[in-house]
């Protein structure tokens, strides 16, 4: 029994140094090298995600771009956002994966509704007008409409139309949503949507016969909401100077520029106070009789 076990070592060794001998005479072999093609056998998923919104991580890197090795060679294979993603503000925030919860997806992003600082790394020019121009828009969170990354929601979703005919596109063309109290509008901003508020003046404007009533809302109003033009920026020198002089207003006699002419409305001088009537002279009281003497 002893001596076969002995055979068998002395067998095992000739072998182990035979093939130590063998490899030893071999050129040394090149290490393996992995491409996208071997990732895909054991991880379907990444890849699909990667084709559908992978962004630049797409286009511009491999998986063995930011994967630098695999189990049991590489104890971590998942790497670091820095390891790429270096020079700018946004860069040093903490916990990336709070928004961009997966990497192979990274600009798919979602928001709870408490969100504003993170935003503000990118976002400044935006921060910027909420804060010079105040309404209830700089009061909210960025997530508060943006809850998603590059979602852009439409101004119904919170605000009601100024009128059943206006739709979400329409709110853009008097409001921006970071500065929306701040009203601009275009030379070509047609007069229904000034209606929509200013109800009575638009109504007294179609009503009138007067030039006024074929111009739009915005051909004196121009550029900005509540800009009240002066009635000489077109009329310079309507009447004689001495006309002017004793009519100062324009509108003691052409009443109000959407309702022009209403000769019987305008502010007719208020008649002179009547003087009071004299009081007559008070007569003198008569003394009492003296009672007759007895």
């Amino acid at each position: 029994m002893r001596v076969a076990k002995f055979f068998n070592l002395v067998a095992a060794l000739a072998l182990f140094a035979f093939v130590g001998t063998a490899a030893a005479a071999d050129p040394a072999q090149p290490a393996a090298v992995l491409s996208n093609t071997d990732c895909v056998k054991c991880h379907e998923q990444p890849p699909k995600d990667i084709a559908a919104a992978g962004g630049k991580h797409k286009t511009e890197v491999t998986c063995q771009d930011c994967h630098v090795g695999h189990p049991p060679k590489v104890k971590k294979p998942i790497p670091q956002c820095s390891q790429c993603h270096d020079g700018k503000p946004h860069y040093k925030l903490q916990g990336c994966l709070g928004c961009h919860s997966n990497p192979h997806t990274p600009k798919n992003i979602k928001f709870g509704n408490n969100v504003t600082d993170p935003c503000l790394t990118c976002h400044s020019g935006q921060i910027e007008q909420l804060r010079t121009f105040k309404s209830k828009h700089t009061a909210l969170n960025c997530s508060f409409c943006h809850n998603v990354h590059g979602r852009i929601p439409a101004c119904t979703q919170c605000h009601k139309p100024h009128s059943n005919d206006m739709v979400a596109k329409d709110c853009k063309v008097c409001h921006q949503a970071h500065k929306p109290a701040d009203v601009t509008y275009k030379s070509d901003t047609p007069s229904k949507m000034c209606a929509a508020c200013h109800g009575k003046a638009f109504s007294l404007l179609t009503a009138s016969t007067a030039k006024h009533s074929k111009l739009a809302c915005v051909y004196c109003h121009q550029n900005k909401h509540k800009m009240v033009p002066q009635c000489t920026q077109c009329h310079v020198k309507p009447h004689p100077a001495a006309i002017m002089a004793k009519f100062p207003k324009c509108g003691e006699c052409h009443s109000i520029a959407h309702d022009l002419n209403r000769w019987g409305d305008a502010a007719a001088p208020a008649p002179a106070p009547a003087k009071p009537a004299a009081k007559p002279a008070a007569k003198p009281t008569a003394k009492p009789a003296k009672p007759a003497k007895k």
